[in-house]
């Protein structure tokens, strides 16, 4: 943020230099995948939350109890994938209920990206959609997710972040939802490039960090290393009702064939 300020500064000629650029910047961990259900939530004396033995219904019931005004844009996020900028800045003009997906114009590597609804995302634009003052939008560059007035939300965290406490889930932010839609697909049987495209990656090299969540996918691969067992052989009948052992037919036409070479060769 700092260096930005200094850049714009400069641009605009309010400032000679960034000096921002002598930090020495801090490495994102891309290694790191937070997702839903990955621990068990914080013990907790709230009633409503006691049967809620996840961290998915801990969550979704206290945005439902606290800000159920707000469970759509729950339900979209892991349902979808969006990255937060292209949740919170898309038009209805970008959704298209009818064939089930969204149309991302611009996204984090420039390219355009389509989005599939599942059952569960396209639920959750309906209740959007049936909201008042909606329907009037919806061939239009109007935003989806707005408050009470119709203003356009800009963001989450005036409302996650304390759901998230009140949940007493640890270490969680809005990005995750965004790994736990990758996680579930790839524990679904997804491939990595399907993965990739359903996610809006530029390469699938950043979507080798969900390859750990498919255990399953990973042993059929290494399962390809072993033949496959041979096939039992069908035990005949023979004519007095008697049972021939497999490969008996064979063993006694090879010693008839053998016996009469020899009886040749001895002539």
């Amino acid at each position: 943020m700092l260096s930005l300020i200094y850049r714009i500064g400069t641009e605009n000629g309010k400032a000679k230099s960034n000096p921002a650029k002598l930090l020495r910047r801090k490495r994102e961990d891309n290694g790191r995948v937070r997702f839903l259900n990955q621990y068990t939530p914080a013990k907790t004396e709230v009633d409503f939350l006691k049967n809620c033995r996840d961290e998915e219904l801990r969550l979704r019931a206290v945005i439902g109890k606290e800000c159920a005004a707000h469970l759509p844009e729950f339900e979209i996020a892991p349902n979808t994938g969006m990255r937060p900028s292209e949740q919170y800045g898309l038009t209805w003009d970008r959704v298209d209920l009818e064939r089930r997906f969204i149309t991302i114009s611009k996204s984090k590597n420039g390219k355009t990206w389509h989005i599939g609804l599942s059952s569960v995302a396209l639920a959750a634009f309906a209740v959007l959609r049936s909201r008042p003052g909606t329907q009037s939008s919806m061939d239009t560059a109007e935003p989806v997710f707005v408050n009470m007035q119709g203003e356009r939300l800009q963001g989450y965290k005036h409302w996650f972040d304390d759901a998230v406490r009140e949940a007493g889930i640890r270490d969680f932010t809005w990005y995750c939802l965004r790994y736990t839609f990758a996680r579930r697909l790839a524990m679904a049987g997804a491939s990595l490039r399907d993965i990739a495209e359903a996610m809006g990656h530029k390469t699938i090299q950043m979507t080798m960090r969900y390859a750990h969540l498919a255990p399953a996918h990973q042993l059929s691969v290494v399962d390809l290393l072993v033949p496959p067992p041979a096939e039992p052989q069908a035990e005949e009948h023979m004519a007095d009702g008697t049972r021939e052992k497999p490969g008996a037919t064979t063993s006694a036409t090879s010693a008839a064939e053998t016996a009469s070479v020899v009886s040749f060769m001895s002539i």
